[in-house]
């Protein structure tokens, strides 16, 4: 049974490295993994922090990680403020800076109804051959999860992560959709446009085309990586640019 698209755009990750760390040696030197998800025709972005710092295993079904997406930016101004450095001080250590995150993926995405549950399926523009650091955060060349959202109003089950503080508070239609239930498909995708929604991701395929039925990259623009840089007004610096153009750490 082929699927259903209801959204597909741009798909971005990047990594932050640990506070004090500006040369990275692998995933020990990372804080988090952010995914970051671009809608078709909209300026608006989705940041998402995914848990254990990679993505569930596709080819291991039923592997599953939680996700949360802890901003919703308009424009890529805003967007640079969320993956930007940050500074913080504290008693002990004084002034800490965490660095900004960097850039380990390009791609698009489709949000597709399969029966009765929901997918999430990338494919990977950028770096043109997965690297060491696509491989240790699990990014594959093109990957399927079925994709789940929480009800923020049932407590959530052991694991789950700590969240932002602020549950979700989804509009009437969206929580109306949960009904008793304590997960529903991401269906519609409107969902992910609040901040403190909690997603589980569990593995399903490493080929959405022969799985889902659709091409996922059928329409992307094939631009270079420098094109990225341009897009979401990023620093060229080589510590930016390899890990997406050779994936290598720096």
């Amino acid at each position: 049974m082929s699927a259903e698209i209801l959204e597909e755009g741009r798909i971005y990750f990047f990594y932050r490295p640990r506070v004090g760390r500006v040369e990275i040696d692998g995933v020990e030197d990372v804080q988090r993994l952010h995914m970051v998800l671009r809608p078709r025709g909209t300026d608006r972005f989705r940041v998402l922090v995914i848990g254990r710092k990679r993505l569930p295993a596709a080819e291991e079904a039923h592997e599953r990680l939680w996700a949360l997406v802890v901003d919703v930016a308009d424009g890529t101004e805003r967007l640079r403020e969320a993956l930007g450095p940050r500074t913080y001080v504290t008693k002990t250590r004084g002034r800490r800076e965490v660095p900004a995150a960097r850039p380990a993926g390009d791609g698009v995405y489709v949000l597709a109804r399969h029966g009765d549950h929901t997918h999430l399926a990338y494919e990977l523009l950028h770096p043109d051959e997965p690297g060491e650091v696509q491989h240790e955060l699990n990014l594959r060349r093109e990957a399927s999860y079925i994709i789940t959202v929480r009800n923020p109003r049932i407590p959530p089950p052991p694991g789950a992560p700590a969240g932002t503080g602020r549950p979700p508070r989804f509009p009437d239609e969206l929580q109306a959709r949960f009904g008793d239930r304590r997960f529903a498909p991401v269906d519609p995708p409107d969902f992910l446009d609040h901040e403190g929604a909690e997603v589980v991701l569990i593995g399903a395929a490493g080929d959405p085309a022969r799985e889902l039925g659709i091409d996922v990259d059928s329409e992307a623009e094939r631009l270079g990586v420098r094109h990225l840089f341009d897009e979401l007004r990023l620093s060229p610096d080589r510590r930016f640019a390899e890990p997406l153009e050779k994936g290598e750490w720096r």
